[in-house]
Order: C-alpha cells, then sequence, then structure tokens
C-alpha cells in the first residue's frame, strides 16, 4: 500500500478504530477525529495517534487518503476540507479492498452472535491477525497484530461492507433481517448479499437452521444446532460461566469441547468458530485456544459480582435478548442470585416499532423491568405506545440510571424512584446505556 497517511473520520467507532490500528501496525502513519473523546479515541492516543476533538478543518493536514465511517455525511467539514485540498476521501466500506484484497481472510457475519463469534475463531487462530466489531476481553482490544497475511474479520452486513472483505473463509452465523433500511425493505436483494458473500468463499460454514440460510444450495460445512450441539452443561469456573458441549458435524464425532458463557447461542457460536478452524488446526489445539477466549466488552459483561451482579449487554433485538436472558436465568441458578432485574434502553424508533410485538414478549420471568427512553441515533421521534405493550410487567419508566458503587439508581425528573442493589441485575442495549451502567467512560 503505497500510501504515507491517512486521517480516520469518526475513529472512536469500534470498526474505524480497528481498522485504523491495523493500518498504524503496517508502518503507516494514522491519524483521526470525532465529535467527543471516548475508550476508543483514548487506547488510540496512547498508541501515538493523534486525535481532533471535535471535528476541524485544521485536522486535515498532508494526509495521502481520508476515510470516513458510515455515520459520517458529506456535509462534515473534513470531508468538505479534503475535497477543497484535492485529498481522496472513502468510506471505510470502500477501503475495506484496499485494505483486505491480498490477504487470506476469514470473515464473519450475520444479524447476531458475529462479534462473540470472531472473537472465539480469533482466540482458536491465534497466530493471525484479527480485527472484531467489539472488545476481546482475551487481549483487551478490538484488534490483534500479528506477522501474518492472515486475518479474522469481523464483516459487516448492515451497510454491504462485507461484500468487500475478500472473504477466504466465510462464517455466517445467521441471516435474520436486519438494517433492512440499507436494503431498501427488500428482502430479495438482503438475501442476494448474503449468496454474494458467500459465493466469493473457497471454504463456507453457515448455521444450517437459519430460515434462509437452509435453503442455499452452495457447498458448505452446516451446523445443525439442534442435532450436531450434544450434551451442553453449564458450570462455573473460577465464578465464570463455562459451557461443555459435544460436536458433531454430518453425524461424525468433532470432539468435547468448553468455552466461555453460557447458552446454546454460545455453543452454537463456538461450533461454527471451531468448524472454520479445522482446516488450519488438529482438534486438540482448537480445543485447547479455545479456552483463551474470555468473552467480549458488553456481551453478558459481568461489571459488578459484590452483593449483586451488574452485568452490560449490548443486545439490541429481539432475538438477542431472548437468548441472553435464558443464558442469565442459569447462571442466576447457579450463583443463587434471586432477584433478576432489567434495565432495557430500546435502540432506534425504527427497529423498536418494527420488532415491537416480540419485544413485548421478551422479558418472560423477569422480577422487575426498567425501560428508558428511546436512544435516538440521529432518528426523528416515533410516538410509541410503550405503556400499553409492556403493561403486563408493571415497568417502571426512567429517565436514567446512575451507578452509586455497587448499586444503580433509577432516576426519573432528578427523582429516585428505586434503588437496585441485590440479585441479578442486567443492562441491555447498544446506545449510551453501557455508560450509564459503569458511571463513566
Amino acid at each position: 500500500m503505497d500510501i504515507k497517511k491517512i486521517h480516520f473520520i469518526g475513529i472512536g467507532g469500534i470498526g474505524i478504530s480497528g481498522l485504523a490500528r491495523y493500518i498504524q501496525s503496517l508502518g503507516i502513519e494514522v491519524s483521526g477525529s470525532d465529535v467527543a473523546a471516548s475508550c476508543s479515541t483514548k487506547y488510540l492516543e496512547s498508541l501515538g495517534v493523534k486525535i481532533n476533538i471535535p471535528h476541524n478543518k485544521n485536522a486535515i493536514t498532508d494526509p495521502s487518503l481520508v476515510i470516513h465511517s458510515a455515520i459520517i455525511k458529506d456535509d462534515n467539514i473534513e470531508i468538505q476540507t479534503a475535497k477543497e485540498k484535492g485529498i481522496k476521501v472513502l468510506s471505510r466500506k470502500e477501503t475495506l479492498k484496499m485494505i483486505l484484497g491480498d490477504k487470506i481472510v476469514f470473515s464473519v457475519c450475520g444479524a447476531h452472535g458475529k462479534s462473540s463469534t470472531t472473537a472465539m475463531l480469533s482466540a482458536i487462530l491465534n497466530k493471525y491477525n484479527a480485527i472484531i466489531g467489539a472488545e476481546s476481553k482475551e487481549f483487551g482490544s478490538n484488534v490483534r497484530i500479528k506477522q501474518s497475511n492472515n486475518i479474522v474479520f469481523e464483516a459487516d452486513e448492515s451497510d454491504g461492507s462485507f461484500l468487500n472483505s475478500n472473504p477466504y473463509c466465510a462464517i455466517v452465523t445467521n441471516a435474520e433481517p436486519e438494517h433492512m433500511e440499507y436494503y431498501n425493505y427488500d428482502i430479495d436483494l438482503f438475501h442476494k448479499a448474503y449468496i454474494n458473500f458467500l459465493s466469493q468463499a473457497k471454504i463456507r460454514v453457515i448455521n444450517a437452521e437459519d430460515e434462509f440460510l437452509s435453503t442455499l444450495k452452495l457447498d458448505s460445512t452446516r451446523l445443525h444446532p439442534n442435532k450436531d450441539i450434544k450434551n451442553v452443561r453449564y458450570f462455573l469456573k473460577d465464578n465464570e460461566p463455562f459451557s461443555s458441549f459435544s460436536l458433531f458435524n454430518n453425524d461424525k464425532f468433532i470432539g468435547e469441547f468448553e468455552v466461555w458463557g453460557f447458552g446454546l447461542h454460545t455453543a452454537t457460536n463456538a461450533s461454527l468458530a471451531i468448524l472454520a478452524s479445522l482446516n488450519e488446526l488438529n482438534v486438540d489445539t482448537i480445543k485447547h485456544n479455545l479456552l483463551n477466549y474470555k468473552g467480549i466488552k458488553k456481551r453478558f459483561d459481568i461489571i459488578c459480582n459484590d452483593k449483586c451482579v451488574m452485568i452490560d449487554d449490548y443486545a439490541h433485538h429481539p432475538t438477542e435478548i431472548r437468548s441472553t436472558l435464558d443464558s442469565l436465568k442459569q447462571y442466576a441458578k447457579l450463583k443463587q442470585l434471586g432477584t433478576l432485574s432489567v434495565i432495557w434502553q430500546p435502540h432506534k424508533y425504527s427497529r423498536t416499532i418494527h420488532n415491537i410485538d416480540e419485544f413485548s414478549k421478551c422479558f418472560s420471568g423477569v422480577d422487575k423491568l426498567i425501560i428508558l427512553p428511546v436512544w435516538r441515533a440521529n432518528e426523528e421521534p416515533i410516538d410509541i405506545d410503550f405503556d400499553g405493550y409492556f403493561r403486563k410487567y408493571l415497568p417502571i419508566f426512567a429517565d436514567e440510571i446512575n451507578r452509586s458503587g455497587n448499586k444503580l439508581e433509577i432516576l426519573k425528573d432528578n427523582k429516585i424512584l428505586d434503588v437496585l442493589d441485590s440479585g441479578l441485575i442486567v443492562g441491555f442495549g447498544a446506545g449510551d446505556i453501557t455508560y450509564q451502567l459503569r458511571g463513566a467512560i
């Protein structure tokens, strides 16, 4: 890559921060900007990356190329300045072909579970580079740098960029319709994108119990979780949640495995990663390396383990919330935690209203439900009858939560409505709930 310096606009985003770190490892100078400081920007600054907060035309000095995240629009002052100076500007999506075009890429995508599956696969293939859409607790980052031409990469279907990831091995966890606005709400166009993605790859590994993936005629390694994953057992090891299971494929016994986390979805993600690794490593090495997986930040992320247990979870779709709650109930039972309290911050009006019936069914068995305002994500508000849909749970409608030591204060109009300080407490959402739960960046 004959480029000396790249400037990243929106560098704090988890996807583009990973790309920036990887680019820096290639010996290319990197700078960036964002609207506010974050964990990602602070980490990059610690690596010597010059970060401008907020966006400023003076941030565009002499880069060879400017790359921006999907959320950045053409009227951004830095994009305009770069174009005025004749500097090439590309979206992250457009850049992937340039960056991954000559790499052997193990590309993971899907509506749910792709970050966990990518982190599990990177734990197994631990000699390869990795770029993940979340922070792996194994190495404390969303990027791992190795001296290898191989890379484990979390691909993104939300903007079609997975089609530019140059997959050698394509892994699809599921293809439930999500981000349909990008596909003009055309299910055929959405499905065609997945077919194109898989068709690019030499090796394909799919969850064959997915409604759409099960219909594909492409030659693939097919996992049938309810048939191929047997003898699932949940236990605590050093006070951490683990699952053990037997894995079969085409009625052939692959082996017995252990993985961090609870739930059939965890065993399914691990099984997809295992099947994708069989051409690279022997089964004993895969077993050993999988144990290095310690979970990822904001997925079943235990942030307090004292009188109460607090868990931060990124789940923001009914399927994800339902699966995680099943795991949490197993965890609460083993830990004898008593009550289960859920704080839900709906993410985006469009997603919430589109899935409102399923969301209204998600919280069965929850002892206390707190509902926060919708995280808008730049959308215009839509009137949603939360009280009507969720009345059966007797929810508490709050403005925000405040972390105070090992307890959470539930606030409405600056008054404390309730205090959570015992049992199992989980926060669901992809907005700023993670910072409210943690009490700081």
